[in-house]
């Protein structure tokens, strides 16, 4: 359902948004000058530095999921939210960085089902093709349908209106330019988010009496008072009551399984880094987007939580328990925060804001829809040996396509209450067995092929099984918890059905794996040998290390 109350917005309040799409629609045209075969509207002819694909690196995810639903994560639970970032996405980003990074641009792959072909051949890498295709559509729906809502909010135009309009707006500037493009995009999306949301904080803050007020305020409130403003055990948010299993369940189900199986191998992400300019750039990009990513939940899980203690409506619903049949839910936490807080001018800023952050998100997922689909799926089992410029042109209809379709899993998006959940439960399904085998297949020369493809099969449906049960009610697990035991059970299931299943099928010729098996691949293709002439500030390893500090600390302070 929809905000049932129209943001009142001023006619300045529409400057910034013009603005912003003029900027945004001018570097698309500029991009498409740069374009002139696949690998360039594609992969950005890997030529660009790593600060501009760390920092897309980071707004690539600061999409719904970021603003959205952290938000209405914090709105509903509170600060154990900040797992979702301290937990459950540096420590993948630094293992991404220093570890997965040098194997998938060393290997010269253009995406990571090309890497599961090279490694495991065809049938798992046609699994992993489709259903991560498959992902990138439902999770493309959540941006637009969020984009659509934020639209619907302005202006009251009709759902299907605005889901078109926005789907319009995307994909004119990834259809010109291509991944430089979005890139770009997403690097200029990522300044104007920070400046829209911090004022809202800022704002916020001050209308609940400060620090000090907002604790108070929040330690009177429904929803676990004072156990919201603690990140540990969380089990509001796991919605596993004994503590320690609710520690597990973060530590384990979110941090290692879900948050890895997501960084590593989802491609949305790696494509950024693989667009960069060198081996040491490719392994700093997720690494320089660990700095901003720890930081990200002041921006957007403390709102939510000022909302639940200040916006009438968002009070009503959080004493209420959640869903209640009307039109409220925790997906509009930040909308009525902007609304009653937010004076004109500042609004507009920060309504551009969040269409940034949505369609940074949603230019993510269609980019990564199209290299998938034109290299992976098409050429690969559809048509082969074809020109360049056909590829090229089949990379920008699958563009049109991706958005099409978008606009109908959007409609699928609005059925959750808190979009959290959603997203959760489709990480469970594809990143959880993916991350099984890649791990597994990255260190154990001896696993098969066909260990590769079974093992994704069966895990994959594992988490389906334990998603069913979940909604019957046979195991009783609420909230955010069900989808981390479906990813444990994903991943473990994976293990176990490759490890048997290795035991009975040959394993590939050892010189096939070079680049592909830690243990077989020489340290001169894993490294970049201008590396070291580089200040400490521009090298993998110290700067993983000050990040894994910085996040331990925010960790030690807010449990």
């Amino acid at each position: 359902m929809l905000v049932d109350t129209i943001i009142d917005v001023a006619w300045y309040d529409y400057v910034p948004l013009v603005i912003y799409f003029t900027l945004v629609l001018g570097i698309g045209f500029l991009g498409r000058r740069h374009v002139s075969n696949a690998i360039d509207f594609l992969l950005s002819g890997r030529s660009l530095p790593a600060w501009i694909t760390g920092l897309a690196f980071v707004s690539a995810n600061l999409g719904a999921v970021e603003i959205m639903g952290m938000s209405a994560n914090g709105a509903q639970y509170g600060i154990p939210t900040v797992h979702y970032f301290w937990v459950g996405a540096i420590p993948a980003m630094l293992f991404l960085g220093l570890v997965m990074m040098p194997f998938y641009y060393g290997s010269r792959v253009r995406s990571v089902p090309e890497f599961m072909l090279k490694r495991f051949g065809k049938a798992a890498h046609l699994v992993n093709a489709i259903s991560f295709a498959l992902a990138q559509l439902l999770i493309a729906g959540v941006n637009l349908y969020l984009l659509g809502t934020i639209v619907n909010a302005m202006l009251g135009w009709p759902m299907w209106v605005t889901l078109i309009i926005a789907a319009a707006i995307v994909l004119s500037y990834i259809t010109l330019g291509g991944l430089s493009a979005a890139i770009y995009n997403e690097v200029l999306q990522f300044f104007v988010i920070v400046a829209a949301l911090l004022p809202l904080l800022l704002i916020g803050l001050n209308r609940v009496g400060g620090w000090d007020g907002f604790v108070e305020r929040v330690s009177a409130s429904a929803g676990g008072g004072a156990e919201q403003l603690s990140s540990w055990p969380g089990s509001n948010l796991s919605g596993i009551e004994n503590p320690v299993l609710s520690i597990i369940g973060f530590v384990f189900g979110l941090g290692f399984v879900l948050s890895f199986g997501y960084w590593t191998t989802n491609f949305v992400e790696v494509q950024r880094a693989m667009a960069s300019n060198s081996i040491r750039a490719s392994r700093m990009t997720p690494i320089i987007g660990t700095f901003p990513k720890m930081f990200v939940p002041f921006i957007v899980i403390i709102p939510g939580l000022i909302s639940a203690v200040l916006v009438p409506e968002m009070i009503q619903y959080k004493e209420a328990g959640g869903p209640s049949g009307g039109e409220v839910t925790w997906n509009q936490a930040l909308i009525y925060l902007m609304r009653d807080v937010m004076p004109n001018g500042l609004l507009g800023l920060a309504i551009t804001g969040l269409l940034a952050a949505f369609m940074a998100g949603m230019a993510a997922n269609v980019s990564a829809f199209n290299t998938v689909f034109t290299y992976d799926i098409w050429q690969r089992y559809v048509q082969q040996d074809k020109p360049d410029r056909y590829y090229l042109q089949l990379g920008r209809i699958a563009t049109v396509i991706a958005t099409i379709v978008a606009i109908f899993t959007a409609l699928i998006a609005g059925g959750f209450s808190n979009l959290m959940d959603y997203l959760q439960t489709l990480f469970s399904f594809f990143n959880a067995p993916l991350f099984a085998t890649f791990i597994l297949g990255m260190f154990w020369k001896r696993m098969t092929a066909a260990a590769g493809w079974s093992g994704l099969v069966f895990g994959t449906l594992s988490a389906v099984v334990v998603f069913i049960l979940g909604r019957m009610e046979v195991l009783d697990l609420s909230n955010q918890g069900l989808s981390f035991v479906a990813a444990s059970t994903a991943f473990v299931v994976d293990i176990v059905v490759s490890v048997v299943v290795t035991q009975f099928t040959a394993p590939k010729p050892e010189k096939d794996l070079v680049g592909f098996v830690y243990s077989l691949t020489p340290k001169e293709r894993r490294t970049d040998p201008e590396a070291s002439r580089h200040p400490w500030y521009q090298r993998p390893v110290p700067m993983a290390g000050v990040s894994l500090a910085l996040v331990i600390g925010l960790n030690l302070l807010f449990g």
